[in-house]
């Protein structure tokens, strides 16, 4: 099994970064910087939560005034690249946003996410003040860095996965729709993925706002249609009519005029926790025209508390024959990861064809082998 993501920050990773403060800056504690970090609860934090502990004891170590401390992180920054530097943010978010350093911390924010990403920190200063905040949200939108211009969507995502909510934009999103106009068309495709993100993120609270969007959007440019297909993937998902036919698809409603018959089997029909199995699939397509055709399976994963949570993975999307056997396998692994941990019980498995359920299966998940 890879290593958590926390695992980042092991002790050679806080004794190098020590070293580099201190080369900066020549009062700082290096070991009572390390012990600070190490202090409490450490070996039970995960990733975040390891790396806001890193900026408390910068915090305690660094120049008490907040612009001194961020002089000295200015000096080191370029050095420090990559997903374990969130905290450099975390430091703006944290010591940063009292209404008179808002300044110097959206200058810091703005250097900093290009080695990292302050879409999480920024956050704070959305909920502390959303009228300031946004309006340098859309200055970041304009900005030539795609990194500024991605912060400026990502910050704004009402569900960002890791990151605080943003409720007040779950209940109206229509403080998001300027920043997103602006980079509806945006030549970087990191920041398409981020407003599509964005998208896919509202569409699970307000679907008929962005069914219109997508509606308005569609056709204008490859880019943009790019950004409106991978934002609508959740009401695809859920076969949305006006959706499925702005891609081309048959809606579920016709699924009796799409396919004749459909299968979905699963070898074996038991299997350990860290185990694998194959699903094999069958799809007999009614002889009409060419059809699009989205093929996914489904699995509801029983939960901790008994309850289930369906999650569907994507098998085929294309273009087939009218009359065609649309087939195949796929191997899927019941292994835990970071995003899902799985528990013993019967799990249902089912075959989608177009947002409408076509067939389906049971797999029973029992407890992981004992080595």
């Amino acid at each position: 099994m890879a290593e958590p993501l926390k695992a980042l920050y092991d002790g050679l990773f806080i004794e190098q970064f020590a070293a580099k403060v201190q080369a900066a800056w020549q009062p700082f504690d290096e070991r009572s910087f390390a012990e600070r970090v190490r202090g409490g609860e450490w070996e039970r934090l995960e990733l975040k939560a390891r790396a806001r502990a890193i900026t408390l004891a910068l915090g305690a170590e660094l120049p008490g005034k907040y612009e001194e401390a961020l002089a000295v992180l200015f000096q080191i920054d370029e050095q420090c690249t990559g997903l374990p530097y969130i905290f450099f943010p975390d430091f703006v978010e944290v010591y940063g946003l009292e209404q008179p350093d808002w300044e110097l911390s959206f200058t810091a924010l703005a250097r900093f996410t290009q080695r990292s990403s302050a879409e999480f920190a920024i956050r704070a200063f959305i909920l502390s003040d959303q009228a300031r905040a946004m309006r340098q949200m859309l200055v970041w939108a304009d900005d030539p860095n795609e990194h500024l211009r991605r912060l400026a969507s990502e910050g704004t995502r009402p569900r960002l996965p890791w990151a605080q909510a943003l409720p007040l934009f779950k209940r109206d999103p229509s403080p998001i729709w300027p920043i997103l106009e602006k980079l509806k068309q945006d030549s970087s495709l990191y920041v398409r993925k981020s407003v599509a993100n964005n998208l896919n993120d509202i569409a699970k609270d307000h679907p008929e706002l962005v069914i219109e969007l997508a509606e308005r959007w569609h056709g204008r440019h490859e880019w943009t249609d790019w950004i409106v297909r991978h934002g609508c993937r959740t009401l695809i998902k859920r076969a949305e009519p006006r959706v499925m036919h702005l891609f081309g698809y048959s809606a579920a409603a016709d699924e009796q005029k799409l396919f004749t018959a459909a299968s979905l089997t699963v070898t074996p029909s038991e299997v350990a926790i860290g185990g694998e199995v194959e699903l094999s699939y069958e799809v007999q397509l009614r002889q009409t025209a060419r059809t699009k055709v989205r093929i996914e399976y489904g699995i509801d994963f029983v939960k901790s508390g008994g309850k289930t949570s369906q999650k569907r993975f994507l098998l085929s999307d294309r273009e087939y024959a009218g009359g065609a056997v649309a087939k195949g396998k796929r191997k899927h692994r019941f292994a835990d990861l970071t995003t899902r941990k799985h528990y013993e019980g019967l799990h249902r498995l089912t075959l989608w064809v177009n947002g409408a359920c076509a067939a389906s299966s049971e797999l029973l998940v029992k407890g992981e082998v004992k080595k």
